[in-house]
């Protein structure tokens, strides 16, 4: 079963401090499915809402699938996530605590059925984007210099 990743919400690890990740399927609608083959996906924006025994995938954009007819898909409407009861359950304590958010990391195909990855994450400081934009520069300067020394 390979992988094929469709979509990455790159703002999310720029935006959060990522704690856990969790993998989920969605309940999709035809329409939905083939708009996604298509790469018509932003999950910009997008966040879970856990309320009792459910999550839902809010504020999702998946495009409409340009064949398609009268029939299309609201392209902002609130999609169930397929996750077992101990993971909401654990989902829902962990959001309790202040601060705490969960978010759309990346969409993809594994095999033939489309899954997310949802994080929790802990919203960030100015200062701690700063740190993380300065540490990804050391990073990169030390690699090049490692590469050229070679």
């Amino acid at each position: 079963m390979g992988i094929k990743i469709i979509s990455k919400n790159r703002k999310a690890r720029h935006e959060y401090e990522i704690l856990d990740k969790y993998e989920a399927g969605m309940v999709l609608l035809g329409t939905e499915v083939k708009a996604l083959r298509a790469v018509k996906v932003n999950l910009g924006g997008g966040w879970v809402d856990v309320r009792e025994d459910r999550a839902v995938l809010c504020d999702v954009h998946i495009g409409h699938y340009e064949h398609g007819n009268v029939m299309n898909h609201d392209q902002k409407r609130r999609r169930p996530l397929l996750l077992s009861k101990r993971e909401i359950k654990k989902l829902n304590q962990q959001v309790q605590e202040k601060g705490m958010a969960i978010v759309p990391l990346a969409i993809y195909f594994k095999g033939s059925y489309i899954k997310i990855e949802i994080g929790v994450g802990r919203g960030k400081n100015l200062h701690d984007k700063r740190q993380a934009s300065k540490k990804r520069d050391a990073d990169r300067t030390m690699r090049r210099v490692i590469k050229e020394s070679r």
